[in-house]
């Protein structure tokens, strides 16, 4: 007999593909995919079950169908589509995680949890760390919005692991997923036609490819390999560090340097006209910019990623086309406009 895997969160993208992966691991027998609305991919064989994890009932699905393992990638920074608003969504984020792992804890088939968090628990501040490590406390606490959420999530699984210590538990630190599908809000902000940015700072960025993502999930829920220990918590990302200006240049995307107040209103205006939000947190790192160790995610879990920071801005990119000044046609010009000029003046 094979195990069963509940995951949450699977009406967006990322755990929809996350879903159809695992479902191909010779030991998964069954996988539950639990969400408050259906899903508009499919799940493969998955078993879809539309429920709420704010409310008890998650309990009766974990003991109905024997959980093994809990994948709980239902902690997001924006709402799905229409569903919800910010309030909406940091109930999710915690008051439902805070009754998952109760359930959990009274679930003596969960043998093992990986929950999918961030790197924003670290926050975005002027004196951070050039690099943060698993153990680098952030100098501030994030004071509200996603990045909140994650630090109060963490401290209710560091809890939940503490009372369970028979279940293996996993903590994933994401930096910010890209790739042709993502749906995050930093997605949302590449892609739009001109970049706003902070006048004055060039933040350090780092990238996971949504494949490394699902790929690592999937280390999480699996038992470890030889050599490797997936429980305890690791940050996850991709190999290098992009500024901000290099990402806008790659993706031909021209900037906008506004100060903090000026930029602070767009996003209001943003928000207001439908077309992105992104969120204080959000301007803090396209002001300060975040860069994390992945030491651990290499010599413990034994995970190494497929696609650099670089790669995966670039096949972001591909997938959505030429911005304004795509790079190619720039540099064209560029060279045609040094052709012209007489010898000495291009010294």
């Amino acid at each position: 007999m094979g195990k069963v895997v509940l995951v949450t969160g699977v009406a967006r993208r990322l755990g929809g593909r996350f879903v159809r992966r695992i479902q191909r691991e010779p030991d998964v027998e069954r996988v539950i995919g639990v969400d408050a609305v259906p899903p508009e991919h499919h799940l493969g064989g998955a078993d879809f079950v539309r429920a709420d994890i704010r409310h008890p009932t998650i309990g009766k699905l974990l003991a109905e169908y024997g959980v093994h393992t809990v994948v709980h990638m239902d902690i997001n920074g924006t709402p799905l589509g229409a569903r919800g608003n910010r309030a909406s969504i940091k109930e999710t984020n915690v008051i439902g995680t805070m009754q998952l792992l109760g359930a959990c804890q009274k679930a003596p088939s969960v043998q093992r949890l990986v929950v999918k968090s961030s790197t924003n628990v670290y926050g975005s501040a002027p004196r951070d760390p050039a690099v943060f490590s698993e153990t680098t406390p952030p100098k501030s606490l994030p004071s509200g919005g996603f990045a909140k959420d994650t630090v109060e999530v963490e401290g209710y699984v560091r809890g939940f692991a503490r009372r369970r210590p028979d279940v293996a538990v996993c903590v994933l630190r994401f930096a910010n997923i890209l790739g042709p599908c993502a749906d995050s809000p930093l997605a949302e902000y590449f892609a739009l036609p001109v970049l706003p940015t902070v006048i004055g700072y060039d933040p350090r960025l780092q990238f996971v490819h949504e494949k490394d993502a699902i790929e690592v999930l999937r280390i999480g829920a699996s038992e470890p390999r030889r050599s490797t220990l997936n429980s305890g918590t690791f940050n996850i990302a991709g190999d290098g560090v992009l500024l901000l200006s290099q990402a806008a240049r790659r993706l031909g995307r021209p900037t906008m340097p506004l100060l903090l107040p000026t930029l602070r209103w767009a996003r209001t205006a943003l928000r207001s006209l439908g077309i992105t939000d992104f969120s204080p947190e959000q301007i803090r790192l396209l002001t300060h910019g975040r860069v994390v160790a992945t030491n651990q995610m290499r010599e413990t879990l034994g995970f190494e990623p497929e696609h650099t920071t670089a790669g995966a801005l670039a096949d972001y990119a591909h997938s959505r086309g030429p911005g304004l000044l795509p790079p190619e046609t720039l540099a064209r010009t560029i060279d045609r406009l040094a052709a012209l000029l007489p010898a000495g003046a291009q010294t």
